[in-house]
């Protein structure tokens, strides 16, 4: 676990604005018939543009600048030449490096007319992830963070990915501590002041088990719902502060 000088944290919050209006770029091209590999490239140049890395790109072999993950894709969907159809929902994960920071935040978007299902399943997965910042505070532990978010998922009637979840953000991509969307309070890593991590709740529309499937030349994996089942993610950077916590991926 990393804690962050207040340096660090200016370059941080910087990095975590450029994901933030990324993404809100990114929305932008969710339509019907635009194709992921369109929306990828996209991202990637807006990246560039802003004197900054796509953090994804070629990270563990991930071929990509984005994650793009429609459907029953639970996360790290690989863009394509797919296009969008209307009644999909799709994950985009946008981590920006800039400054030597990383970034991370992602939203799940609405293509075309979709069912109330989908609307709902959505609209969980975003609370939740509040949810779970709300908890955040000098030496919370990363468990009530789970707690939290697993609460309110059960209570609406979906199931929370257990085997992926957040993770500590800064200089590297991914850092100590595993921010898990379940748990009990009290348990596992207490989180410091001035650590910042990524709060990410993964919400399936069923218990089935996850998936998962190679990336060519990666040791990434794609994870799927097994019955091909909605998932539904929200994900945003935040600083734990002296008495609270800071979202750092609002614009």
């Amino acid at each position: 676990m990393t804690v962050k000088s207040a340096s660090d944290i200016r370059l941080m919050e910087a990095s975590c604005r450029l994901a933030a209006k990324t993404l809100e770029h990114a929305a932008k091209f969710v339509r019907v018939g635009v194709s992921t590999n369109e929306i990828d490239q996209i991202v990637h140049d807006f990246i560039l543009s802003h004197e900054a890395t796509p953090s994804p790109l070629n990270y563990h072999g991930f071929p990509k600048s984005i994650c793009t993950s429609i459907n029953d894709v639970i996360c790290h969907g690989v863009p394509d030449e797919r296009t969008l159809q209307s009644g999909d929902i799709v994950n985009i994960d946008v981590t920006t490096f800039k400054n030597g920071f990383h970034g991370d935040i992602s939203a799940t978007f609405f293509v075309g007319e979709v069912s109330e299902e989908a609307m709902d399943l959505t609209e969980v997965a975003k609370q939740a992830m509040f949810k779970g910042i709300e908890v955040i505070r000098p030496y919370a532990t990363t468990g009530d963070i789970g707690f939290a978010i697993s609460r309110f998922v059960t209570k609406r009637g979906y199931w929370v990915v257990q085997e992926i979840g957040g993770h500590g953000i800064g200089k590297n991509f991914h850092e100590d501590p595993f921010v898990p969307s379940h748990g009990k309070r009290g348990r596992g890593d207490r989180l410091l002041p001035f650590v910042t991590i990524t709060v990410e709740p993964m919400v399936n529309q069923t218990g089935a088990p996850i998936r998962e499937e190679p990336i060519a030349d990666s040791t990434i994996k794609c994870f799927y719902t097994s019955d091909g089942s909605l998932s539904a993610q929200f994900e945003h950077t935040v600083l734990v502060t002296d008495n609270s916590y800071e979202i750092l991926t609002l614009i």
